[in-house]
């Protein structure tokens, strides 16, 4: 595993992710399988911490690569930036697939 867990630094987020309480709960989460499933209800959390890893990692909020600079509208939390990472090492390369944003990095794809 690439990651095998995170910290999120509480002291200095002063945006809506202090507001979720299933983000909120979180001060150290560890990774102790090679696939992980995030599940709940709509506004619990799921999207802004995969969203906020993927940040974390150089990918593109958006969805893709790391060679992916695109964005059609900023709407993601600061909690990128205030989270620490445990990782062995970072992987060669990465990819953030997400169903809000599915048709975008589609296109982008096709170029």
């Amino acid at each position: 595993m690439f990651i095998s867990g995170f910290d999120i630094l509480w002291d200095e987020i002063d945006d809506y992710v202090a507001d979720i309480k299933s983000i909120r709960s979180i001060d150290q989460f560890t990774f102790t399988k090679p696939v992980t499933f995030f599940c709940g209800e709509n506004g619990s959390g799921k999207s802004t911490l995969l969203e906020a890893l993927a940040i974390k990692n150089g990918l593109n909020p958006e969805g893709g690569t790391r060679n992916y600079n695109f964005s059609t509208y900023d709407s993601y939390s600061s909690l990128h930036k205030h989270m620490r990472l445990w990782r062995s090492r970072k992987p060669d390369w990465m990819y953030f697939l997400r169903a809000e944003s599915f048709y975008n990095v589609a296109t982008k794809e096709m170029d």
